[in-house]
């Protein structure tokens, strides 16, 4: 069972708002013990809203869904939601109560409940059916979970403790639960295909270690550099660190040290 999420909204794709939740997701993950599987970005299109959600609520993943909940006209994402599932969209009660204490809170307690714009604020408690409700700090305004898929609005300072609240929640027993380490160093002055063959060597012989390397051009006060690393189950890592800084001697690599990542510490 994988991590995912999914980020809607025409405001990202077209540049006119910068993405914040994917670093934000990571970190809240990564503080749990948690990681991030994937990440799609989706414009406020419903038909690829709903084929993608239709995949991802084929999966066994766990899900985080921001943006397009409202009840404007661009947001789409309840809708697409309940069609992935086939189901009907259902006013769901405590969410209406939630809305109407708002209201109240905002107009005072005489605020016309039957006013349109009130009728249009409601909408926002219609949800898939058989959903339930993830509690927003912000303006009481709820989000939704349906199928192991967790609905917050785009806006940051509502969708991350709304975020942090499903996982301490619903997943505070995956927490810390899958011991990893990350362990790299950069080498200076080397091309990736000369390093090929022995990421490939490693990763051969030490099946539960993936080798990463993310090279560098360098600039004007960096040398040209890969990092270079291995990250997994910590047995393995060592002694894939070990085969490694071996191989890397044995070929003249002048290398540089970085820090050990370890999961069970964060």
């Amino acid at each position: 069972m994988a991590f995912g999420l999914i980020i809607i909204g025409d405001e990202i794709l077209s540049g006119k708002r910068r993405d914040q939740h994917l670093p934000k997701v990571i970190e809240l993950l990564r503080e749990r013990g948690l990681r991030l599987a994937w990440a799609e970005i989706v414009g406020d299109e419903p038909e690829r809203i709903t084929a993608l959600l239709r995949r991802t609520f084929a999966s066994r993943d766990i899900v985080f869904s921001c943006g397009g909940i409202g009840a404007t006209p661009d947001d789409h994402t309840r809708q697409c939601a309940a069609a992935a599932l086939g189901v009907p969209l259902a006013l769901h009660p405590q969410g209406r109560a939630l809305i109407e204490e708002r209201i109240r809170e905002t107009a005072g307690p005489d605020a016309d409940l039957e006013a349109p714009e009130n009728l249009q604020r409601f909408r926002m408690a219609e949800f898939p059916a058989g959903a339930s409700l993830i509690p927003n700090p912000y303006n009481r305004i709820p989000g939704f979970t349906v199928a192991r898929h967790h609905f917050v609005p785009g806006f940051p300072v509502m969708a991350w403790p709304m975020i942090a609240w499903v996982l301490d929640t619903l997943y505070a027993d995956k927490f810390h639960r899958e011991a990893r380490l990350e362990k790299s160093l950069l080498v200076v002055e080397a091309a990736e295909a000369a390093l090929t063959p022995l990421m490939e060597a490693l990763e051969a012989r030490y099946p539960a270690v993936r080798v990463f390397s993310l090279p560098s051009v360098g600039d004007a006060h960096t040398r040209r550099h890969i990092e270079l690393g291995v990250k997994g189950d910590p047995g393995q890592v060592e002694a894939a660190w070990t085969d490694m800084c071996v191989e890397l001697e044995k070929m003249g690599a002048e290398v540089q040290p970085l820090r050990a990542v370890d999961s069970r510490s964060n």
